[in-house]
């Protein structure tokens, strides 16, 4: 008999082939987020869940799998998931590193140019047929490249931004709570500052860190306030590492320039000053969303998966002390 194995929400037929050969597999038809309710209601005998960063893993949840062996999130984020629940039950957490990296970068950089060349608000200004003509103070925006980079977390994602920022002749520096090697970082041209000079420095300063406790609203009204005026602040890491309500009236006193966000503090909600600011760009999560970038994805969570049914340590494991004798 084969394992089962719940699928909160549809993925990509490829990786949901591969997993029905080997385990038997109850799929959320609709294409929704499922509730709590709707996810304890089809927990009971499934060994594994393949789930959405979307989904909240409480310990109650997790409790209630009282077979479950694995939940593989289909995300390189993980804080929907209680690790330390998940640890204690001894069922398996993974995500899906590394495969998403140069596609969350690629968007964290259309972000940088978008805001900073108003592109979206173009393109808003075109549609309403306001355009007349050219004119020399039309849609004036800022330069990207030979400006500097502040990045904070440069972990994959970060280092992906680096290596673009280089491309634009950017000077870039970053800070991370762990500081590389000096010798890395002159070979790679990066420069490491503490946190407050990093943003006293910075034209863009662009969010790679996890939601930890610790980075939970680590952009505040004071560090917006350090801030340059003429500087924008870029998050595509996830929402609550910014303090939503503090950006809103940063922007709206002129304290920094702009914003280019791909997460939001209550998403799917958004603050609605920001709706109303032409100084910012608001796009609903997409930082992974292409076609091979999610199909990758989801063949990572499925492998993950796999690797429990065959009684192997999954790849992707952030517990691995579970296996610990």
């Amino acid at each position: 008999m084969k394992p089962k194995v719940l699928v909160t929400r549809k993925i990509y037929e490829r990786p949901l082939q591969l997993l029905r050969e080997k385990a038997e597999v109850t799929l959320n038809p609709e294409d929704r987020s499922m509730t709590p309710a709707e996810i304890m209601a089809a927990l009971p005998g499934k060994m594994g869940v393949l789930a959405m960063g979307s989904d909240p893993w409480t310990a109650q949840l997790l409790e209630a799998g009282k077979d479950l062996k694995i939940v593989a999130n289909n995300a390189v984020g993980f804080n929907n998931i209680d690790l330390n629940a998940a640890t204690r039950l001894k069922i398996a957490a993974t995500n899906t590193p590394d495969v998403l990296t140069d596609t969350t970068a690629d968007l964290t950089f259309a972000l940088i140019l978008g805001v900073a060349r108003r592109i979206a608000e173009a393109d808003r200004f075109v549609r309403a047929g306001k355009w007349t003509g050219w004119t020399p103070n039309l849609m004036i925006g800022r330069d990207v490249h030979g400006k500097t980079l502040g990045i904070i977390g440069l972990g994959r994602i970060g280092s992906a931004v680096a290596r673009r920022g280089q491309g634009f002749n950017m000077r870039v520096v970053y800070y991370d709570i762990r500081r590389l090697d000096p010798a890395v970082e002159q070979q790679h041209q990066l420069q490491f500052m503490p946190l407050r000079d990093l943003l006293e420095v910075s034209d863009f300063v662009t969010l790679h860190v996890p939601l930890t406790l610790e980075t939970k609203h680590l952009i505040g009204a004071e560090e917006l306030g350090l801030m340059k005026k003429t500087a924008y602040l870029i998050n595509a890491s996830r929402g609550p590492v910014v303090d939503e309500q503090a950006l809103v009236e940063a922007l709206r006193s002129g304290k920094i320039a702009g914003a280019g966000l791909d997460v939001f503090e209550a998403e799917p909600k958004v603050t609605p000053e920001l709706l109303r600011m032409e100084n910012t760009v608001l796009v609903p999560h997409i930082g992974s969303a292409t076609d091979e970038t999610r199909e990758a994805m989801a063949l990572r969570a499925v492998n993950n998966i796999l690797a429990v049914i065959r009684g192997e340590i999954p790849p992707n494991i952030l517990n691995p002390e579970i296996y610990q004798k």
